[in-house]
């Protein structure tokens, strides 16, 4: 597969050459390395090589700027030595503003020198790690950052600039991190640069197969076969696991291919997510049949392409310890696809956060389809108003990830799961059709036969078998209102008591239970039963017990 332009390379193209804007925001997966096809062959390189070898070598002069190696002639030193203001010899200018109006000052020369000698001179200005020079400034007003943002502006929309032949481009990795004024400017375009799609992986498995022929050496002709099951990952940490594997002179092989893109996704993402491991199915979840059912149609409908009654998310809610985690793990290993958990997303430094979530939706639109889980929905989602405690990060949490939720490009790619006990204090907005579609309530056992049922379910797992025809012997001391999670601490306390106290399994259960207290006060379970009732999409998910309730917490 010959090496092409990314998509993003093309839109930009597009928008220079209609004359559409000049000026451009890159933003996204800017610290990968990428493929540049050249004429005399491809090859790896950064973002600044890309820009400056395939989107720009027409340009008379290209000039970078960024904070640890100030202005830098990357091409056209002799054009550029010709500018009367700058001598030879002469130290360029490396603190920020100085550099920028020191820039402008050059671009204002060109721009002369054409309107009076129609003379043309095709300058291009990089500023690379752009939110370091120009930083959002919800830390606090300044006016320096401030007069470096409206410079910055200026050279997309200044009059006498507008008749000169540049482009600028703002590298950053983030929006969030990057000053308002400059982000906002109706001038500039914003240009998301991509994870690497299944087709740019292949061209560069192409690329670097004959440095790695023990690596690659079980996909010498089916190279797109990792690369569709890397897809997620960047160039870069792709580059280094074959480097690795290589000098140990390990084959890539298909066994080991999930969990590499699992270490590598989330290493990229800096710990942001993490994969659940699909081990189990909804065959190994007790009860919920109506749930299941439910949960295997839409999957069903998944698979076959069948996007139209494809919900956009669920709502898991219920009691503490009710499995809500239990079932996305078993609904991951069901579908088939990444099942992707937002970790520690949110971070003290101001306008971290929002940055962190730019990062993890790049990453799952390069995943094509998972689905996405939010454990304690009603903490991590945000408030619409959350006061000024947090600096208004809550509220900016909230918008991003509504306007994410209901995008409708992202039906049938992206399944949303939020997890709650109180479901009463995620948004209204956040719970509406179009963002979540059902809403699947799971509760306690309701009799003693499910209780013991429950029990006996979760002690098979520590290879405890109770009989089935024993349970009269326990009928009279097996708790109402049982959740998985006290099931399984039972369950595990019966296991200690064999193996401490040589008891039978129905002994050890009768001690276990003796002096059983519920881990949830009871008034705590009954609010948390009727909220999960109240929030039910549908009332089949609702033991007939339990419909009653469902005014509690309204």
């Amino acid at each position: 597969m010959a090496a092409t332009l990314p998509d993003w390379a093309r839109e930009l193209i597009e928008l220079y050459e209609s004359n559409a804007s000049s000026q451009f925001i890159l933003h996204g997966n800017v610290s990968d390395r990428f493929l540049l096809p050249l004429k005399d062959g491809a090859k790896l390189e950064n973002l600044g090589d890309f820009l400056e070898e395939v989107m720009l070598p027409g340009f008379d002069v290209i000039l970078s700027y960024d904070l640890g190696n100030g202005i830098r002639v990357e091409k056209g030193g002799e054009t550029f030595s010709k500018w009367p203001t700058f001598r030879d010899n002469q130290a360029l200018p490396s603190k920020p503003r100085e550099s920028l109006e020191f820039l402008t000052h050059f671009l204002r020369y060109c721009a002369n020198v054409r309107k009076l000698k129609k003379e043309r001179t095709q300058v291009a200005v990089i500023v690379k790690a752009a939110h370091l020079v120009i930083p959002d400034t919800r830390g606090g007003f300044s006016h320096d950052l401030s007069a470096m943002a409206l410079i910055v502006r200026d050279w997309a929309s200044d009059t006498l600039l507008g008749g000169l032949d540049m482009a600028s481009f703002l590298i950053v990795e983030n929006l969030n991190d990057l000053h308002p004024l400059v982000v906002n400017n109706p001038r500039a375009e914003r240009v998301q640069i991509t994870l690497p799609s299944a087709g740019e992986l292949t061209a560069a498995f192409e690329l670097v197969a004959p440095k790695h022929p023990v690596a690659l050496s079980e996909y010498r002709d089916a190279l797109d076969q990792p690369a569709t099951q890397l897809t997620g990952a960047t160039l870069s940490a792709v580059e280094s696991l074959l480097k690795t594997k290589e000098y140990r002179k390990e084959p890539l092989r298909e066994a080991d291919l999930a969990d590499l893109k699992k270490d590598l996704v989330e290493r990229d993402c800096n710990g942001l997510i993490e994969f659940i491991d699909p081990k189990r199915t909804l065959d190994d979840v007790y009860g919920q049949e109506a749930v299941k059912e439910w949960i295997r149609q839409d999957i069903a409908l998944w698979r076959q392409g069948d996007i139209a009654a494809m919900p956009m998310g669920y709502l898991l809610c219920g009691p503490v310890g009710t499995g809500k985690t239990y079932m996305v793990e078993c609904l991951a290993g069901e579908a088939g696809v990444p099942v992707v958990k937002f970790k520690n997303f949110r971070d003290r430094w101001v306008g971290s956060t929002e940055g962190n979530l730019e990062k993890i939706f790049a990453l799952l639109h390069a995943l094509g389809r998972c689905v996405v889980f939010i454990d304690e929905a009603d903490q991590a989602l945000g408030r619409r108003d959350a006061g000024s405690n947090d600096s208004g990060v809550s509220g900016r949490v909230y918008s991003m990830m509504a306007k994410e939720m209901s995008d409708g490009a992202n039906r049938g790619r992206i399944l949303w799961i939020l997890a709650s006990s109180r479901p009463d204090l995620i948004e209204v907005d956040l719970k509406r059709p179009g963002r979540v579609d059902v809403k699947i309530p799971l509760f306690p056992t309701t009799t003693a036969e499910e209780g013991f049922q429950l029990i006996r379910a979760l002690c098979k797992k520590q290879k405890v078998d109770l009989p089935k025809d024993r349970f009269g012997e326990v009928k009279t001391l097996i708790p109402s209102l049982l959740t998985p999670g006290a099931a399984e601490s039972l369950a595990i306390k019966v296991y200690r008591s064999m193996k401490t106290r040589n008891l039978d399994p129905v002994e050890a259960l009768v001690e276990s239970l003796r002096d059983y207290q519920n881990p949830v006060p009871p008034e705590v379970m009954e609010f948390q039963i009727g909220l999960a009732v109240g929030e039910a999409s549908d009332l089949r998910f609702v033991p007939e017990v339990f419909r009653g309730l469902r005014s509690v917490g309204g």
